[in-house]
C-alpha cells in the first residue's frame, strides 16, 4: 500500500506542476488610450504605454494569434528600423516590438506596429516564448485614426464610435462608446497638439 501511495502522490505532483507551468496570455491593446494590458489566466499583470499606427498606417483592430517571433529583427519596409523582441500577429507584418523612441510612447506614431519600451518588449517576448504562441491572444480595440476614426489607425477619440471603416456603427454600440470617446478627447487633443508643437 505504501508503494501505491507514493506513485499516486508522484503523479499528483507531476500533474500539479504541469498545470502551473502553462498559462493563457491575453494582450489587450487600446488605440484610444495607447495602453497595453497583459493578463495571465485572467489576472492583469502589466499596464504599459504603447504607440500604435499614425494616420495613414493603421494598426488593425480585432483578435489575433501570434504566429512568429524574432528576438532580433529589422524592418524590411522602413529603412531597416530595429524591431527588437518582435511578436508578429498579422501576415501583413504587424508586430508588437520594442522601440528606442520611447519619448513617443503614449502617442499614435508607428507605421502600424505596436511599439513598447525595450524592457517591456523583452519581458512580453519571454512570457509568450515560455507559454507559447498558441496560448497567447492579441486583442486590439479603440477605433481608427484621425478625430472620427477610419482610414488612419491613429485612434481619435471617436474612432470606436465610427469604427475602422469610418462608417457609423449600430446605435447601441455608438451610445455605449460615447463615454469612451469623451473621456479620451482630452488625451487626443494633447497628443495631436503635442505632436504638432514638439517635432
Amino acid at each position: 500500500m505504501g508503494r501505491l501511495t507514493r506513485i499516486v502522490a508522484a503523479l499528483a505532483a507531476m500533474l500539479a506542476l504541469g498545470g502551473v507551468a502553462r498559462a493563457d496570455i491575453l494582450i489587450s491593446i487600446n488605440k484610444f488610450s495607447q495602453r497595453m494590458v497583459v493578463s495571465v489566466d485572467g489576472v492583469k499583470r502589466y499596464n504599459w504605454a504603447v504607440s500604435t499606427g499614425k494616420a495613414g498606417y493603421t494598426t488593425p483592430s480585432g483578435s489575433f494569434r501570434p504566429f512568429r517571433m524574432e528576438k532580433t529583427y529589422f524592418s524590411k519596409e522602413f529603412d531597416d528600423a530595429p524591431m527588437p523582441n518582435a511578436i508578429f500577429f498579422t501576415s501583413r507584418g504587424h508586430a508588437i516590438h520594442g522601440t528606442y523612441s520611447t519619448r513617443w510612447l503614449g502617442s499614435a506614431v508607428s507605421h502600424g506596429c505596436v511599439r513598447l519600451a525595450p524592457g517591456n518588449a523583452a519581458l512580453l517576448y519571454s512570457m509568450v516564448q515560455k507559454q507559447g504562441m498558441g496560448r497567447t491572444r492579441v486583442v486590439i480595440s479603440g477605433g481608427g485614426g484621425g478625430f472620427f476614426g477610419g482610414g488612419g489607425g491613429g485612434g481619435g477619440p471617436f474612432g470606436d464610435i465610427f469604427g475602422d471603416s469610418g462608417k457609423p456603427r449600430q446605435a447601441p454600440r455608438v451610445l455605449e462608446n460615447i463615454g469612451n470617446g469623451m473621456n479620451s478627447f482630452g488625451s487626443w487633443v494633447a497628443n495631436t497638439v503635442g505632436d504638432a508643437t514638439s517635432r
